[in-house]
C-alpha cells in the first residue's frame, strides 16, 4: 500500500495490458450475452479466438490513437475522445473484416454482429469507467491514509476557474483544504451541484455555510471580476473571520498548469487597485523602437520598473542610470537574466553632478529621456531641506538644459500629487522642478518654434509597494507582532499600482506636446487607518487584541490628505478617459532660471531657513505642516 500511496503515474505498459484484458473480457462477455450464457453455443463458436482477436485488432487501433499514453489521474475530456475513437475504429475493422472473411473466404464471421457491438459498447463503457476509478483511487491513496486537520473552504465562481480550482486542491496531497461548497453570482447555477458540491448563490449564504459547516476559508475563482465585487467578498470574509485567497490569472499558470500551491492569499495590494486602467498605444512602440532612451533613478521602484516596460519596445540602448550602486547592481543583474535581447549601459551616476551628466549625454546621445530620480521621503527631506533641493531641482534643471543642448526628442518628468499644494519641502521641490520644466518648454516654443526638445510632466499618488511606502512599513510591523504606526485617524492616500504608472508615464510621452503636467484619475483615496485594520485582519490577527494600532501624529510636513490638482488649476480631457492635462499657467522661464540658480549660492552657505524661505518665494502655494518651518509662513 505504502508503493501504491508513493506512485505517481501508472507506467504505459500497465495501462496497455489492462486495456487489452478490458477488450478481451468485454468480447467474452458479449458471446455470453448473446448467446444467453449456453456453453455449448459459446464453445461452437469459438469464443475465446474471437475475443482473444477482438483485443489484438484492439491492441492495433490503439498504436495509433496512442490511447494508453494518457495519464490515468489526470483523465480528462480528450482521454475519453481518444478511448472513444480507438473503440469506434475497431468496430468498423471488425466489420470490415468480419465482410471480408464471410464474402471472400466463404467462412462465418471473426465476431457475429451482435457480439461486435455488444462488445464494444461494454468496452468503451469499462475502459472509460477503469480510468475514472483509479484517478479517485490514486487522490484516496494520497489523501486518505494521511491524517490531516482538513480546513473547511468554499469557492466562489462556480465557473471553469472554479472547477479547475477545485481538481487542482482535491488533487494535491499536502493540502490541508476540503472544499465543501460552491458561491456564485449567477442564479442559473444555484441548487446545482459540481464534483458532488452544492452551489450557492452570491455572498448571501455564505454565513449560514460558515456556521454549517465551520468555514473557515473562501477562494475566490473567478477570471473577469470587479474590484469592487471582490472588495465586498473581502470585506465579508473579514467580518466573518474567514481567510481569503484567489486564483491566480490565467496566464500566470495556463501553460504548468494549476496546482493547489498557486492559489495565494489576498495580499493588500488586492484591495487597493482600482480597475485596471489599459494603456494599450501602438505609437509608444513605434517613439521607442530603435531609440536610445535614458532612464534615471533606474534602480527605484518607477524607475526599474520603467526599463522593464521600455525594453518590450526594443529600443536600440537603454541607458540607466542611478547613484544607488547595489540597487543598480540588481537590475542590472535581472535585465541580463530576463532581457538578454535588450541592450543596455548601466550608469553610476548623480544626476547633481553637472560633470557626469554631460558625459552621459556626450557618449550616449539619448533620444528620450524619463526622468525618475528623485529624493522622494517626505520627513527625511524635512531634515535635509538642502538634499531635497539639490537633486529634485538642480539635479532636474541639469538634466533638462543638457536634453536641450543634446537636441534630445522628449523628456518626460516624473512627480507627484505632493507637489500640488505642498506642505512639505520634497513636495514644493517637486514643484519648483515642475514649473521650471514647463517654463523652460514655454519659452522654447516661443524661441525655438522649428525643433526643441518637448518636455512632458506626469502626477500620480502612492505606488504600492514602492520604496518607504506604507505597505511595506505595515507588513514588518505585523510580524514582528505590532503596533502598527498610523499617524492621523483620519489620513487619506491614493495609490496605484507600479506598472501602472509605468504605463501612466510611457502614455504622456507619447501623447505629450511639450509643457503639459498630466494627472491621473486615481479613483477615491484610502484611509490608512482602514488600511492598517485590514492588513491585521488579512495576517489571522485580530485588531486590538493580538495587534494593536497606535497613532503617532502627523511626521513633519506631512497633510491628512492629497490633491492631484491645487486651487487654481483646471483639467482639459484628453482621449484616455482616466487621464487628464492640468491646465497651469507657465512662469517666466527668465525668472525661474534665475530663481533656481540661486539655490546654488545658499547651498553653499549652509542656511537650511534661506533655502526654505526661497523655497516659499518660489512656490507661493507652499505652506507648511507641522514642520519648524511653519515659523516662515507667519513671517510673511
Amino acid at each position: 500500500m505504502n508503493f501504491l500511496s508513493k506512485l505517481k503515474i501508472l507506467p504505459r505498459w500497465i495501462i496497455a495490458t489492462l486495456d487489452s484484458l478490458i477488450l478481451f473480457y468485454c468480447a467474452l462477455f458479449g458471446y455470453l450475452v448473446r448467446f444467453n450464457f449456453e456453453l455449448e453455443l459459446i464453445e461452437e463458436y469459438d469464443a475465446f479466438a474471437g475475443s482473444f482477436t477482438f483485443m489484438v485488432g484492439g491492441l492495433l487501433v490503439m498504436q495509433n490513437t496512442r490511447s494508453y499514453e494518457g495519464i490515468v489521474r489526470h483523465t480528462g475530456f480528450r482521454d475519453g475522445s481518444n478511448i472513444f475513437k480507438t473503440v469506434v475504429i475497431n468496430f468498423i475493422l471488425f466489420l470490415f473484416l468480419n465482410f471480408f472473411h464471410g464474402s471472400f473466404l466463404n467462412d462465418r464471421f471473426l465476431l457475429p454482429t451482435s457480439v461486435l457491438i455488444i462488445a464494444s459498447l461494454s468496452a468503451l463503457f469499462m475502459l472509460v469507467f477503469y480510468r475514472l476509478v483509479v484517478k479517485e483511487l490514486f487522490v484516496y491513496l494520497k489523501n486518505g491514509f494521511v491524517q490531516k486537520d482538513f480546513r473547511q473552504a468554499v469557492i466562489f465562481g462556480a465557473g471553469e476557474a472554479g472547477i479547475i480550482a477545485q481538481e487542482a486542491i482535491k488533487r494535491d496531497s499536502k493540502s490541508q483544504v476540503n472544499v465543501v461548497a460552491f458561491l456564485d453570482d449567477d442564479l442559473k447555477k444555484e441548487g446545482k451541484n459540481i464534483d458532488g458540491k452544492r452551489i450557492y448563490h452570491g455572498l448571501g449564504d455564505l454565513e449560514y455555510l460558515v456556521k454549517q459547516f465551520e468555514i473557515t476559508d473562501l477562494i475566490i475563482a473567478v477570471r473577469d471580476f470587479s474590484v469592487q465585487r471582490k472588495n465586498e467578498i473581502i470585506d465579508e470574509c473579514l467580518r466573518l473571520n474567514v481567510s481569503v485567497s484567489m486564483v491566480p490569472p490565467v496566464d500566470q499558470w495556463i501553460n504548468g498548469g494549476l496546482t493547489a500551491g498557486a492559489i495565494r492569499e489576498i495580499k493588500i495590494e488586492d484591495l487597493l487597485s482600482r480597475e485596471q486602467i489599459l494603456l494599450d498605444n501602438p505609437q509608444i512602440e513605434e517613439d521607442l523602437k530603435g531609440k536610445v532612451i535614458l532612464v534615471t533613478g533606474a534602480a527605484g521602484s518607477i524607475g526599474s520598473e520603467l526599463c522593464r516596460q521600455i525594453s518590450h519596445y526594443h529600443p536600440r540602448l537603454l541607458v540607466m542610470l542611478d547613484i544607488a550602486e547595489s540597487a543598480l547592481y540588481d537590475v542590472e543583474q535581472e535585465f541580463k537574466e530576463h532581457h538578454p535581447s535588450c541592450k543596455i549601459k548601466v550608469v553610476l551616476g548623480d544626476v547633481r553632478n553637472k560633470k557626469k551628466m554631460k558625459e552621459v549625454f556626450k557618449e550616449c546621445k539619448p533620444e528620450v529621456v524619463f526622468h525618475a530620480a528623485a529624493y522622494k521621503h517626505v520627513p527625511m527631506m524635512e531634515n535635509y531641506p538642502e538634499e531635497a533641493i539639490h537633486a529634485n531641482v538642480i539635479g532636474t534643471k541639469i538634466l533638462a538644459d543638457l536634453a536641450v543642448l543634446s537636441q534630445v526628442d522628449k523628456f518626460v518628468f516624473v512627480s507627484t500629487d505632493k507637489a500640488v499644494n505642498p506642505t512639505n519641502v520634497m513636495g514644493a521641490s517637486k514643484r519648483a522642478a515642475e514649473m521650471y520644466v514647463q517654463a523652460l518648454n514655454e519659452y522654447l516654443d516661443t524661441n525655438h518654434k522649428k525643433f526643441h526638445t518637448k518636455f512632458i510632466t506626469t502626477r500620480f499618488g502612492n505606488v504600492l509597494g514602492s520604496n518607504g511606502s506604507v505597505i511595506p512599513l505595515f507588513k514588518k510591523q505585523i510580524m514582528n507582532g505590532g503596533p502598527l504606526t498610523v499617524t492621523h485617524p483620519e489620513i487619506t492616500r491614493y495609490f496605484m499600482t507600479i506598472p501602472e504608472a509605468c504605463q501612466l508615464v510611457l502614455e504622456a510621452g507619447i501623447m505629450g506636446n511639450g509643457g503639459e503636467i498630466y494627472v491621473f484619475d486615481m479613483g477615491e483615496p484610502v484611509k490608512i487607518l482602514d488600511l492598517a485594520k485590514k492588513m491585521i485582519q488579512l495576517s489571522g490577527k485580530k485588531v486590538d487584541k493580538e495587534i494593536k494600532i497606535q497613532f503617532t501624529g502627523l511626521r513633519e510636513g506631512e497633510k491628512l490628505y492629497e490633491e492631484l490638482l491645487n486651487d487654481f488649476e483646471t483639467v482639459k480631457i484628453t482621449h484616455h478617459p482616466k487621464i487628464k492635462i492640468a491646465q497651469v499657467q507657465p512662469s517666466s522661464y527668465h525668472k525661474i532660471d534665475g530663481q533656481i540658480d540661486l539655490f546654488q549660492d545658499l547651498i553653499g552657505k549652509n542656511n537650511e531657513t534661506d533655502l526654505v524661505r526661497h523655497l516659499k518665494a518660489l512656490v507661493p502655494e507652499y505652506i507648511s505642516n507641522s514642520s519648524r518651518f511653519e515659523v516662515l509662513d507667519r513671517m510673511n
